[in-house]
């Protein structure tokens, strides 16, 4: 843990109780939490000394195949009746390395889902899934050889070992008593890979594990420890990005299984034909291309064979893989150019397999001693199978579109498109050239005009261009070398430009202003919500002088500025009045947004409406002592931390170890899961706020050092010098206790008047209503505009509690000021009204939308 965390105690306080001053939270690093994590995983190291001794007694460790006398299968197990097979098979692996990836899996899968299950209930997942999922498989299977299905009559004779079967059950079957993140991330994770490798490698034994796997969730379910029911979760933007990126990334996994395995038995593994490990013979290949055309069957194999050979063709043909993970990377990051990138390959993929299962049947054909051929019936069927991941692919990047929106500047992505073009030009031209220089070399015959149409071809994976008239042999040195690596040295040039152009942003472009920004703030300071106005979707504007600036977001032709000009006080008018000139030169409306109520004889004086839009609440710490019956239920909070061991840490997110911030996230995330409505932004912080420098989070730690809540708190400057902090970030996790809120909010104020604060700003809550003094006389009803909003205010309480949010608040006995909003008249107001939802959410999908009317529609 970093030391330069502090571990904050609310001092004692006269008549009023508090945490001792003694104690010290713990919040756990990363090396204290794996340690935890493996004291109580002892079935797990049981079961990895166990793959290690199985290895070694049969032999198997040391290359030996067991198989046939330990492992499960048509034969073996049905046939041959040996059913304790069943078992054995979940305990030896098959070789070294499988030995070592067992006890890997054991240690680290079957511990996650021990340190869920528990012992006991682990234990018995390991055994039912992986029983479960080799007694299925090896019934299907001998189903299909009555039926001679093709798959099934070819690996009817194996026999097949594999622990990981019963460690992916457990894992699966843990993930029904996880929290909806963790459970929703596992399982999309979990079942792509599983099925990845039964499409692209075809083994029974991966089939086998994705039956354990699908076991493992209604098993799951009645195991569960937590008895909440079982709903689907809604993703956050981040969550949704890294889902998205994990499966992209896994399917680019498919190819490589089906390269490395050179299997034969599925339809995705055909682009393994044409790299067979044994080489052309030249004298058959210069016998079976001899004569006129049109070209024998034989030359047609041969051709097809050497085409797709040598290192250069190995490379070109993992393009797809690594293209894929570059996709991988930039969806992670949210950005459009790796939605587009992923939707362009596997678009590719779905479009050309069908056309490369040409050169697989010519070669199937050909009657070779490692694959037998193809019929009709099987090749039509593979096709249609191997359509199957690409067009899901699709289908989920489809849907998912609107979380990709991070645009590269456009400057940026058009000389991304000139490299490209220029790379693409210079290499194909000097494959030409060489080809021209030594025409006669090519088998077979090859004119000039034909030599200019292959030379795009260069640039295509060999298993992608299907007919065989597709291959040419260039027996010059300099020609195959060109006809080699043009290809990969073109894929090399997009890579490194494409992660060039995945590093641009159009952040980028105004860093100079966000920075000069934040100067000015810190100088002039902007009010108890000024630091909102460095966030993301803010763009900074300046006066002429740049004495003067404020923060807006354009929307549909509204400028929506946030909180007050940044500016000395004196010059407040000035700062407005030009920053009115600016949006009339660009045709839009401006709106003053969450502003105090000194800024309102600027708008009078312009003639504009006004409106109040919510109420912040302010704690003064001068005197604040918690004392008092009216302060009983944050007293309670306190007292309980007490009792319970939980403490109070005063950070930021770069003290804190990685651990930690890996908490936070979860809990982040949770939460958005659980509510399963869209995440409002504009006034409201999320994660990527807490990781400003300039914020400060305020963690509750129990007593075992696990993150219970935390807030987040935004500072208020004035003359270069923090004078206030204002409340943004609340978050608790789901199992947290009651009062965790209260307990951070006072240490975080206790802690902030000890620093010498003078305000702790709880921050606004929108369409709210200060309450009346018990002394004072209610206000007349509200008209026009102002029952409207109380009528919204009540409407949308189902869905986003703000008055629930400002009852809290209100335990705090806060000062209250009132926020207004301004404009130029009130025929604006509805396009006003739909730029300000639009702010807030700015992307709800139709799914999200049916959500929300529904909790609207709810009535108490």
């Amino acid at each position: 843990m970093s030391n330069n965390i502090t571990r904050q105690h609310p001092p004692a306080q006269s008549g009023a109780e508090s945490l001792p001053a003694g104690r010290h939270s713990h919040l756990q690093n990363t090396k204290e939490r794996l340690d935890g994590f493996f004291r109580r995983i002892p079935f797990s190291f049981l079961m990895a000394a166990v793959f290690l001794a199985a290895a070694v007694f049969s032999r198997t460790l040391f290359g030996v195949d067991a198989a046939r006398l330990w492992g499960q299968g048509v034969d073996t197990t049905f046939e041959g009746g040996r059913w304790w097979t069943l078992l054995t098979a979940l305990l030896v692996p098959q070789d070294a390395t499988a030995t070592a990836l067992a006890a890997i899996g054991a240690v680290l899968l079957l511990g996650l889902a021990e340190r869920t299950l528990g012992t006991r209930k682990a234990a018995l997942a390991f055994l039912t899934t992986g029983l479960a999922g080799g007694f299925l498989g090896i019934l299907l299977q001998w189903l299909g050889t009555l039926t001679w299905e093709w798959w099934s009559t070819s690996a009817s004779a194996s026999a097949t070992v594999d622990p990981l079967t019963g460690v992916l059950g457990a894992l699966s079957t843990a993930t029904g008593s996880m929290g909806l993140l963790w459970r929703r991330r596992i399982r999309v994770v979990l079942l792509t890979f599983v099925l990845i490798f039964v499409l692209y490698s075809g083994d029974p034994e991966d089939f086998y594990r994705l039956l354990a796997v699908l076991a493992g969730l209604p098993l799951g379910a009645l195991l569960r420890t937590s008895k909440r029911p079982l709903h689907v979760a809604y993703s956050s933007h981040r969550e949704t990005r890294t889902l998205v990126a994990a499966v992209v990334l896994v399917t680019a996994v498919g190819p490589l299984v089906a390269f490395l395995g050179s299997t034969d038995l599925t339809p995705f593994a055909f682009g393994s034909y044409l790299f067979m490990n044994d080489p052309v013979d030249p004298g058959t290949l210069a016998a079976a291309c001899h004569g006129d055309l049109p070209l024998s069957r034989l030359c047609i194999h041969q051709l097809a064979r050497i085409g797709s050979q040598g290192p250069g063709m190995v490379a070109l043909a993992f393009v797809p893989v690594v293209l894929l993970g570059l996709a991988a990377w930039g969806l992670y990051r949210g950005r459009r150019f790796g939605w587009w990138l992923a939707v362009g390959v596997n678009t590719a993929i779905l479009l050309v397999s069908p056309g490369s299962f040409s050169v697989v049947r010519l070669i199937g054909q050909a009657g070779t001693g490692v694959h037998r051929p193809f019929n009709g019936q099987e090749l039509v069927i593979w096709m249609l199978t191997a359509a199957l991941v690409p067009a899901a692919s699709l289908i989920m990047l489809v849907f998912k579109r609107r979380h990709f929106g991070i645009r590269a500047p456009g400057r940026a992505f058009r000389r991304f498109l000139l490299v490209l073009l220029g790379s693409f030009l210079v290499l194909a031209g000097a494959c030409t050239v060489a080809a021209l220089s030594a025409l006669k070399s090519i088998a077979p015959r090859i004119t000039a005009s034909g030599v200019f149409l292959d030379a795009p071809r260069r640039f295509v994976p060999p298993h992608f261009l299907g007919g065989a008239g597709h291959f040419v042999l260039p027996r010059h040195t300099l020609v195959s070398w060109a006809y080699q690596w043009t290809g990969p040295a073109f894929w090399a040039v997009f890579v490194v430009a494409a992660l060039w152009l995945l590093s641009r942003s159009p952040r980028l472009a105004v860093a100079h202003d966000v920075e000069k920004f934040r100067a000015l703030l810190r100088r002039r300071g902007g009010g108890s919500l000024g630091h909102m106005t460095t966030w993301e979707g803010n763009t900074p504007w300046f006066t002429r002088d740049g004495e003067g600036a404020l923060a807006y977001r354009e929307v549909n032709g509204q400028a929506i500025v946030l909180g007050e000009p940044v500016c000395a006080p004196d010059r407040v008018e000035q700062t407005v009045r030009e920053f009115l000139v600016f949006c009339d030169e660009h045709n839009w409306t401006p709106v003053f947004y969450s502003f105090h109520s000194g800024l309102l004889p600027v708008f009078e004086r312009l003639g504009w409406r006004h409106m109040p839009v919510g109420e912040e609440t302010v704690i003064h710490t001068e005197g604040l002592t918690m004392k008092g019956k009216h302060w009983q239920s944050v007293r309670t909070a306190l007292n309980k931390a007490i009792r319970e061991g939980r403490t109070a840490v005063w950070t930021s997110w770069g003290e804190l170890p990685f651990a930690a911030t890996t908490e936070i996230v979860a809990i982040s995330e949770s939460w958005v899961a659980e509510n399963k409505l869209p995440e409002m932004g504009f006034t409201l912080g999320g994660l990527e706020e807490l990781k400003d420098p300039d914020v400060r989070l305020m963690l509750a730690v129990a007593e075992d050092g696990r993150i219970e809540a935390l807030t987040s708190w935004m500072p208020v400057h004035e003359e270069g010098e923090v004078v206030a902090w204002t409340l943004d970030f609340m978050r608790r996790a789901p199992e947290s206790h009651n009062g965790v809120m209260e307990f951070l909010i006072a240490s975080a104020a206790l802690h902030l008047q000890e620093a010498g604060a003078r305000f702790v700003s709880l921050s606004g809550a929108p369409l709210a209503t200060k309450p009346v003094p018990a002394d004072a006389e209610p206000e007349a009803p509200a008209a026009g505009i102002a029952a409207f909003l109380a009528w919204l205010s009540r409407t949308l309480e189902p869905a986003y509690g703000f008055g629930s949010l400002f009852r809290f608040k209100a335990k705090f006995h806060p000062e209250y000021s009132t926020l207004f909003m301004a404009f130029p008249d009130f025929s604006a107001l509805p396009r006003i009204g739909m730029a300000l939802a639009r702010a807030y959410l700015p992307e709800v999908s139709t799914k999200e939308r049916m959500v929300l009317a529904r909790v609207l529609g709810r009535r108490d």
